[in-house]
């Protein structure tokens, strides 16, 4: 097992161009199905919080300065590592054609943003889809005294040829329910540059986010928006709990530049039921672009 030590965060634009040659051998090629996911976890031992960053983070996700760490900000933090480990480890998939199916991230109390932490992410559940193979990236996230605080797992696609006789009518479906008085209902515009703004933030330079010819030139008929953007922006919008977990399943891209609109159950049917859900939808078409669900965790 491959148990790496990082002093701190990579920095994932100035390693990008390491990133970009990695993915160049590989793109076109079959990737062996047999290959197994690296036996592989990074920590960083003590993770002190950039106060800039954090500002940079909240005002592009609409989250308010509480004096508390998002939700989604450490999923964010990891993915730099995340990107350092496909690099440097033995990694059996194109890292250009991933992609991000779904995300879940669990936050056991609130966690000040003064607070140094250790954070850990290690390759994990190599499993097959109907659509190629699947695998996780699970980050665990430690007080100074040891405690676990927070922990996400992020799902990602390597499309590849399979066998699977599955038809179209498992895609996503068009529709949305209507909003009752009292539920969750926010209607907001998502910007054509919100792709190139969030990935200086994030780190996450995929082309398919930066511009429409890039895009297109991987298949998009335009920029799209970041995956883990849309589950931030639609948290920002809730009366969270103390403790919780938040996962979400992607679902059709969310084309740039987007109105969209997004339905969840109150806060108050959230505490009654321990749980809610909540879906992002094109406003104007009804498509889904996201599925998400919140199950409130009891004191102990």
């Amino acid at each position: 097992m491959a148990n790496k030590t990082l002093k701190s965060l990579p920095n994932a634009s100035a390693n990008y161009a390491k990133i970009i040659k990695s993915m160049l051998p590989v793109v076109g090629k079959k990737v062996s199905k047999s290959k197994p996911l690296p036996d592989a976890t990074y920590s960083i031992n003590k993770l002190k919080i950039g106060r800039s960053h954090l500002q940079d983070y909240r005002r592009i996700c609409g989250f308010a300065d509480t004096g508390q760490v998002p939700p989604t900000y450490f999923a964010v933090l990891s993915q730099a590592v995340q990107m350092q480990m496909m690099v440097d480890e033995a990694f059996p998939f194109a890292m250009l054609g991933l992609v991000h199916i779904e995300n879940s991230v669990t936050q056991y109390r609130r966690i000040a943003d003064t607070e140094t932490v250790a954070m850990s992410v290690s390759f994990a559940n190599l499993r097959d889809h109907d659509k190629g193979k699947q695998f996780d990236f699970d980050t665990k996230v430690h007080d100074s005294d040891g405690e676990l605080i927070w922990e996400g797992t992020s799902t990602y696609l390597s499309r590849q040829k399979t066998s699977s006789t599955k038809s179209k009518k498992d895609s996503p479906k068009a529709g949305k329910p209507t909003a009752e008085a009292d539920d969750l209902h926010h209607i907001f515009a998502v910007p054509a540059d919100i792709g190139r703004r969030y990935a200086k933030v994030s780190g996450d330079f995929n082309p398919i986010h930066i511009h429409p010819l890039t895009a297109k030139a991987l298949g998009f008929p335009t920029a799209i928006a970041h995956g883990m953007w849309s589950k931030a922006k639609c948290l920002s919008l809730m009366d969270l709990p103390e403790a919780y977990t938040a996962s979400v399943s992607f679902k059709l891209p969310i084309l740039l530049p987007a109105e969209v609109e997004l339905i969840g159950d109150s806060h108050r049917a959230m505490l009654e039921n321990g749980e809610a859900t909540f879906n992002l939808y094109n406003a104007k078409n009804d498509k889904p672009h996201l599925a998400g669900e919140i199950t409130v965790i009891n004191d102990k």
